[in-house]
């Protein structure tokens, strides 16, 4: 289970495929709104980054397609929807820096990390980035194996 044991943050969902699909150029640390139970959900460790993504929508940033698991002990009143759009915050500096990163250069803002910080706050770690071709991801997988066979001997 996602235990808190003096300081240590154990709640840590990564989004491999983000890391594999894009080169990830600038990462940043954001909070997170969320509402009823979704952060007893997340402290469980049960939420998926699988198909997540950022965009704007007047000047605020949402993560879509981010799935928080219903939490089981909730009512069916005080439930929260699994997949719905959630708001981000960052500084304004920060999202005028993205909103023109995404529209002049073709990138796109994918979420790579989900925690809850040591204050108990739920952050998502996100990143501007620039998706890979074909031949970069053999690259990578070429990489990975090399320095694979490099621990092991």
């Amino acid at each position: 289970m996602a235990e808190k044991k003096k300081g240590i943050n154990r709640v840590n969902i990564l989004n491999k495929r983000a890391t594999f699909d894009y080169e990830l150029l600038e990462q940043y640390d954001a909070g997170i709104v969320l509402v009823g139970t979704e952060i007893k959900s997340i402290r469980a460790g049960k939420a998926s980054l699988q198909d997540a993504y950022c965009y704007f929508s007047d000047g605020e940033l949402y993560v879509r397609g981010m799935n928080i698991a219903t939490y089981f002990w909730a009512s069916a009143w005080s439930s929260h929807e699994p997949m719905r759009d959630r708001k981000l915050l960052l500084t304004r500096k920060e999202l005028r820096h993205l909103a023109q990163a995404v529209k002049t250069k073709g990138l796109t803002i994918v979420v790579t990390k989900a925690y809850v910080s040591e204050n108990g706050y739920a952050k998502l770690h996100i990143a501007l980035a620039r998706g890979k071709k074909e031949y970069d991801k053999r690259a990578s997988i070429k990489e990975k194996d090399i320095r694979r066979e490099m621990e092991r001997d």
